[in-house]
């Protein structure tokens, strides 16, 4: 019988069960081996694999954005020199399995979970996507233009949230690896080739670059096998990458208004930080991003004053890391992990006559909170509900194998789940307050609008006039007091800090 874990041994067992090990293949020197995380439980019903190659989308060669995310790509929907993708897709069906690639700036991920009763027919698939894909010029086509068709359709034109988060990474992290999208830029991307795609798993995908995540019942056997069979990749460690500098904080607000027709108008703003979860400050800020804008959670502050109390939208979320799939997550995911991070306030739809009030009361609460502090109850009341929400970071063995690789990228001594446990209860006052005013600065930000009529908006920021919000039902007095407020709040915006960016021109190149 499976043993059943309550969620407040979640970070206990993360920070347990986790063994470390170095493997070296035929007598390789370390350098050249793959190492493991391993996070052994017998009497699991499953296997769950997470191979993380230390490569990502800021070691596309100038020139050829999105080569990281192709690679990936044909390894995680392409086929292997023993089966095409199609016959591999037969294969999973009957095990009720299958396993995909993740891209990110310096992470990509080959996962998946398996019923122990099929490990070894999985292992086989997995293993021949990593070592011996076919890269078949047809899987390339197939997959090339879908990553083309994402960036130049799909991204453009039915996601505006998105487009104007990925615009703001692009604003805040301009001239670095950083920059562009995992998927690339539009031109770069319909330029690459097949032989390029060779290149990039020949450099990066090396045994001495690779580490192996195992959690459930996968058996001593299959780390040897994976040991020997990792032997089949190049020899030796993919070159050294140093991730961008900490980007220099812009000075004033910057704006950049991409300019397309919408019946309503994503927001997004925030600038580059140095903090990650290595440092302390990251523990600290965790308590009032929590209270301001925790993802996905109704009691947070702008959650409150903007959706709740005035309808705005359907919700105004925070951050102080990278949050992938932020629309359909709930959980913030693993295996996302980068050594820059950047504070961001993400401010979903608003109706258009809304836009310039959104933002001006979204920077005047995210102001008002660096300059005043935290209360010390507000402080409380979150750092107990983060305590608890924190459980349900890890609920399942993939999940807990995630942040133990995760935990490996930043050098973490203990796990993270526990840290958290331990640091934000440890935290003072005094220290989250200090913390807001060091790493975040409200006065430089990068924004972008992802809006229509981008003269008029650049008009409306410039000249400061009063943004009065429209409502379509009676509202309290107390509100529209406060209304006359936020709707005079002056952002000081200067008229050559703004960029009207027409969406058609978005990544191109």
């Amino acid at each position: 019988m499976t043993r059943i874990l309550a969620p407040s041994r979640f970070a206990a067992l993360a920070a347990l069960c986790v063994l470390a090990v170095t493997g070296v293949a035929h007598g390789a020197p370390a350098e050249d081996a793959p190492q493991f995380v391993l996070m052994p439980n017998p009497e699991s019903p499953f296997v769950t694999f997470r191979i993380w190659i230390r490569a990502g989308s800021a070691n596309d060669p100038a020139g050829q954005e999105g080569l990281a995310q192709l690679t990936g790509s044909l390894i995680g929907r392409g086929g292997t020199r023993a089966l095409a993708y199609e016959a591999i897709l037969q294969r999973l069906f009957p095990m009720a399995a299958g396993y995909s690639v993740s891209v990110d700036r310096e992470m990509t991920v080959l996962e998946g979970t398996v019923h122990r009763d099929y490990r070894d027919a999985f292992y086989a698939l997995i293993r021949d996507a990593l070592t011996a894909p076919a890269f078949d010029p047809g899987d390339f086509e197939r997959l090339r233009t879908d990553q083309a068709n994402y960036l130049e359709n799909n991204l453009r034109y039915s996601d505006d949230e998105e487009l104007g988060k990925a615009v703001l990474h692009w604003a805040a992290f301009q001239g670095t690896s950083y920059a562009h999208p995992e998927a690339g830029l539009v031109r770069s991307v319909k330029a690459l080739t097949l032989d390029d795609v060779k290149a990039f798993h020949a450099t990066w995908y090396r045994r001495g670059n690779i580490v192996v995540g195992l959690a459930g019942a996968f058996g001593d056997d299959l780390v040897e096998r994976l040991k020997a069979d990792l032997a089949a990749l190049p020899a030796g460690a993919a070159p050294a990458f140093t991730p961008p500098a900490p980007t220099k904080k812009t000075r004033g607000l910057r704006v950049f208004i991409v300019e397309k027709e919408t019946r309503a108008t994503a927001i997004s703003f925030g600038h580059p930080i140095a903090v990650t979860r290595a440092d302390d400050d990251f523990y600290r800020l965790m308590i009032p991003n929590s209270w301001l804008g925790e993802h996905r959670t109704s009691s947070s502050h702008l959650y409150q004053v903007m959706r709740e109390a005035r309808g705005m939208n359907y919700g105004d979320y925070s951050y102080i890391e990278w949050f992938a799939g932020s629309q359909w997550n709930e959980i913030p995911p693993q295996n996302h992990a980068r050594h820059r991070q950047m504070f961001e306030v993400w401010i979903r739809p608003v109706m258009n006559a809304n836009r310039h009030f959104a933002l001006r009361q979204a920077m005047r609460e995210l102001t008002m909170l660096v300059d005043n502090g935290m209360m010390p109850e507000t402080l409380e009341l979150t750092r107990n509900f983060l305590l608890n929400f924190s459980h349900h970071y890890a609920t399942t063995e993939s999940a807990r194998l995630g942040y133990a690789i995760d935990d490996r990228f930043y050098g973490l001594p203990e796990s993270h789940l526990a840290r958290i446990q331990e640091r934000v209860k440890a935290a003072t006052l005094e220290e989250v307050n200090a913390a807001l005013r060091r790493d975040i600065d409200p006065a430089n930000m990068d924004i972008v609008f992802v809006t229509n009529d981008a003269a008029g908006l650049k008009a409306a920021l410039v000249g400061d006039a009063p943004s009065p919000i429209h409502y379509d039902a009676p509202t309290p007095e107390s509100i529209l007091a406060e209304d006359r407020i936020i709707q005079a709040y002056s952002l000081k915006i200067a008229p050559d800090a703004i960029r009207v960016i027409p969406v058609a021109e978005v990544f191109e190149r």
